[in-house]
C-alpha cells in the first residue's frame, strides 16, 4: 500500500493528513505554533508528524510515498543558504508597506496585484530591508520553507504561492519588470507547476520521522486551494468558500478572470482556473467580539430564518481585499443591540452578505454560473451560520467530501490535480 501525506500550515497551527490510494483518510494530527516565527512553523510540523506517527504507526509512516505542503497565501520569510531565517516572517494580512509600494508602482503594470501597500511583493521588499546584514539567499513562502526543511533543497515554489509575489502564471516566468525593482532577483524561487515532483525527503528527515527515503515532495499550494481540493469540487462552476479566520472564495472556471481593483485573481489548477479572492471578514471578525465558547452558546439562541435588521460589515481591523480592495476600509458593526445573540446574528448576516457580494462581482466579470457551493474551514461546523448563508446567498449548497486543507494537500501529492 502506498500513502500520501498533506501538511497544512494554517493561521493558528498545522494539520497533517495521510490518505490511501482510494482517497480514504488513514490518519490526521495537529501541531501548535509556539510563537510567530518561521522556526515556530517548523516546530509545529515536527510536533504534528510525531503525533501522526504515534497515531498511524511506524509501518504506515514508512509507506508514505508522496507529500505536499500548503501554507497561507502571501506569508513569507527570508532565509540564508542553510535555511536559517534571517528575518521574522511577514504574514499574509500584514500591510502598511507604502514606501515599497511606491517603488513597485514605478515598474509594475497598471492594475497588477503586486501593487499596493499590502501586496506580497511589497512584503518581500520590506523583508529585504529587514535583512540588514545581507545574509538572505532565498525568499520562501510559508509552504516553501517547510518543503525546503523537509528536502534540504531550497529555492523552489509553486505557481499558486508565487502568484501574488508577481509570478506570471500565463507565461510561467518571473516578469522582467520585477528585476527593475529593488528586490534582488537571486532571492526569487524557481516556480513549478502545482503538484510537480520536486525532491525526495532528506535522509535525516526520513530517519527522524520514520519516513521512507524514497518519499517524494511535490510542489504545493495555498491553504485555500488545498481546502478546495479536499471538498471534492471538480466541475466548472463549483465554488468552495473557506470560513476560517478570513473568508476565501475559489470558483473552478474555464476562463481566467483578474480584477485587482476588486481583489479578484486567478490561480492555475490543471487545465482550468481557480477564480476568486479573499476577504478579511470571517471568523477573526467574530472573535474580535466573542470567545469560541460564547459563539457556541449564543448561536443556539439564534433563529437563522429571519433577518436581524442590522447592516454590518464585520472586520477584525480596518482593511479589506475582496469584494473591494481598500486597505483602510473600517469595520461597520454599529449600532450594537443589547442582546448579544442578536448582535452575533447581525455579524453572521454581514459576513454572508459580503460572501454574496463576492459571487456577484465574479459573475459581473464573466465567471460561470454557480453550480454548487462547498464550505470548508472552522465555520463549516456552525449550523446556524450555514442556514443564514443559505438564506442570504440563495444558491445550491453541497456537502464536501472533506473540509481539511491537509487532506487537499495529500490529494494534490497523490495526483489530484
Amino acid at each position: 500500500m502506498t500513502l500520501a501525506l498533506g501538511i497544512d500550515l494554517g493561521t493558528s497551527g498545522i494539520r497533517c493528513a495521510v490518505i490511501g490510494t482510494q482517497g480514504d483518510v488513514i490518519g490526521m494530527a495537529r501541531g501548535s505554533y509556539p510563537d510567530g516565527t518561521a522556526e515556530g512553523w517548523w516546530h509545529a510540523v515536527v510536533e504534528g508528524l510525531d503525533a501522526l506517527s504515534g497515531q498511524i504507526g511506524a509501518q504506515a509512516m514508512s509507506q508514505i510515498s508522496r507529500a505536499a505542503v500548503d501554507g497561507t497565501s502571501g506569508t513569507m520569510v527570508l532565509v540564508d543558504a542553510d535555511l536559517v531565517p534571517v528575518t521574522p516572517p511577514l504574514m499574509y494580512d500584514s500591510s502598511g508597506f507604502d514606501d515599497e509600494a511606491a517603488e513597485i508602482d514605478l515598474h509594475a503594470p497598471k492594475g497588477h496585484m503586486a501593487r499596493g501597500p499590502s501586496s506580497a511583493l511589497a512584503r518581500a521588499l520590506r523583508l529585504q530591508r529587514m535583512d540588514t546584514g545581507g545574509r538572505a539567499r532565498h525568499l520562501c513562502h510559508q509552504a516553501d520553507f517547510i518543503q525546503a526543511r523537509l528536502t534540504g533543497v531550497p529555492g523552489h515554489s509553486d505557481e499558486n504561492n508565487a502568484l501574488k509575489t508577481g509570478f506570471d502564471v500565463a507565461c510561467r516566468v518571473w516578469p522582467d519588470w520585477i528585476a527593475r525593482t529593488p528586490l534582488r532577483a537571486a532571492l526569487l524561487p524557481q516556480v513549478h507547476v502545482v503538484g510537480a515532483p520536486l525532491a525526495p525527503v532528506a535522509p535525516d528527515r526520513a530517519a527522524a520521522f520514520g519516513l521512507s527515503p524514497a518519499l517524494m515532495l511535490h510542489a504545493g499550494t495555498t491553504d485555500s486551494i488545498a481546502a478546495f481540493l479536499a471538498t471534492g469540487a471538480a466541475d466548472v462552476g463549483d465554488v468552495v468558500t473557506s470560513l476560517g479566520t478570513t473568508l476565501a472564495i475559489k470558483m473552478l472556471s474555464d476562463t481566467r478572470i483578474d480584477d485587482p481593483a476588486q481583489g479578484i485573481y486567478s490561480h492555475r489548477l490543471g487545465d482550468k482556473w481557480l477564480v476568486g479572492g479573499a476577504s478579511n471578514t470571517g471568523g477573526g471578525a467574530l472573535l474580535a467580539h466573542f470567545t469560541v465558547a460564547e459563539l457556541e452558546s449564543l448561536g443556539a439562541a439564534i433563529d437563522p430564518g429571519t433577518p436581524s435588521g442590522l447592516d454590518y460589515y464585520p472586520l477584525a481591523r480596518p482593511g479589506e481585499r475582496f469584494p473591494v480592495n481598500d486597505p483602510h476600509l473600517p469595520p461597520r458593526v454599529t449600532p450594537r443591540p443589547r442582546d448579544d445573540a442578536l448582535f452575533l446574528k447581525g455579524l453572521l448576516e454581514g459576513i454572508a452578505t459580503i460572501e454574496a457580494r463576492c459571487y456577484a462581482a465574479l459573475k459581473d466579470l464573466g465567471a460561470p454560473e454557480i453550480t454548487r457551493i462547498f464550505t470548508a474551514g472552522g465555520g463549516a461546523s456552525s449550523t446556524v451560520w450555514q442556514e443564514i448563508r443559505a438564506r442570504i446567498i440563495g444558491k445550491p449548497f453541497a456537502t464536501p467530501s472533506y473540509s481539511e486543507a491537509a487532506i487537499g494537500a495529500a490529494r494534490l501529492a497523490q495526483g489530484g490535480v
